[in-house]
């Protein structure tokens, strides 16, 4: 099920604040600062991309962030240990994809609450890569890692470009694909989808493992930005994406959602903390304001599920008095 009305919000939120950027602060839409407000946002949009599938199915995962760091640190010792960038970004996929098995495996076979596995995945894996890493960094990086060997213009052109084609292809895969029809099925009613012969299980497992992959890419083109991996990397990133994913149109029960909701609450909390510093206000109030439309969002959501269930009681007691 699609969102078109909390879409259209956003988007009239996003032209609005651009609107004030154009008259009270012209230099925002500089070059160097977009590129750098595109390239910082991507990674939050690509894992959003996997978010949005996981709650699509009525599940979460908060554990991403650890994964990203995780994921980013085996790029860079990869590249150091072997020279490879195509290795160290391979490394950093499969690594995510492992990651995402656990959760998935935990949460579809063994039956834990995804909001359990990923809290507690989420303080291990953060837990353990500050023991193994004793807080340093990866530095000593072949000079091809940064930019993956490609001159920095070059370098966003090319993320620019996988992730415009992860969003069309999940986009497409979510409006196309039996299998996206099946992830709206089982967020919307796990056990009629069951009923109806999807493998509810392996639906579910399958999108944390895609989470997964999808947070070791993003990890090695963060990753990629700089000379050095920071072993701390991530802090935060879990509630950022899934803030956009909400704040997009996604419904956290399941079942409702888009990925043009989550580009869309992407691009407008990515644009927030930097607009009101360029507004000359506080950077302090920028997770205020995010917080403030996540609870809006939250607040319609949950104003719109009243009102559906009022609905559908009206409807019940309809039926029996006829």
């Amino acid at each position: 099920m699609k969102n078109y009305g909390q879409e259209i919000s956003i988007a009239g939120a996003l032209v609005l604040l651009c609107g004030i950027l154009v008259l009270a602060a012209p230099g925002f839409f500089s070059r160097e600062n977009l590129a750098d407000l595109l390239l910082a946002n991507l990674p939050v949009l690509i894992i959003g991309l996997g978010m949005t599938l996981v709650i699509l199915t009525a599940e979460i995962d908060v554990s991403v962030g650890s994964m990203f760091a995780i994921c980013g640190v085996i790029a860079g010792e990869v590249a150091k240990a072997s020279g490879s960038i195509l290795l160290a970004v391979v490394a950093a996929i499969v690594a995510g994809a492992v990651l995402g098995a656990a959760n998935g495996a935990l949460v579809a076979y063994v039956r834990i609450p995804s909001i359990v596995v990923t809290l507690a995945t989420m303080t291990a894996w953060r837990s353990g890569l500050r023991w193994t890493m004793q807080g340093q960094w990866v530095d000593n990086l072949p000079a091809n890692f940064q930019w993956l060997g490609l001159p920095q213009t070059g370098f966003r052109v090319a993320a620019l470009a996988i992730t415009l084609g992860l969003v069309a292809f999940t986009a497409w895969g979510l409006w196309s694909w039996r299998a996206g029809r099946a992830l709206y099925a089982t967020g919307s009613n796990r056990e009629a989808a069951r009923v109806a012969g999807l493998n509810t299980p392996a639906i579910v497992a399958a999108v944390f493992v895609l989470t997964g992959v999808l947070t070791g890419l993003a990890a090695a083109l963060d990753a990629a930005r700089f000379n050095q991996v920071p072993s701390n990397a991530g802090i935060g990133l879990e509630l950022t994406v899934i803030a956009a994913v909400v704040v997009g149109g996604t419904s956290i029960t399941g079942g409702r959602g888009s990925v043009a909701g989550t580009v869309l609450g992407v691009a407008l909390l990515g644009v927030i903390a930097p607009a009101l510093i360029f507004l000359g206000v506080s950077g302090y109030w920028g997770d205020a304001v995010q917080g403030a439309i996540i609870l809006i969002a939250i607040g319609l959501e949950a104003v719109r599920l009243h009102s559906a269930r009022r609905k559908m009681e009206g409807a019940g007691v309809a039926v029996v008095a006829a």
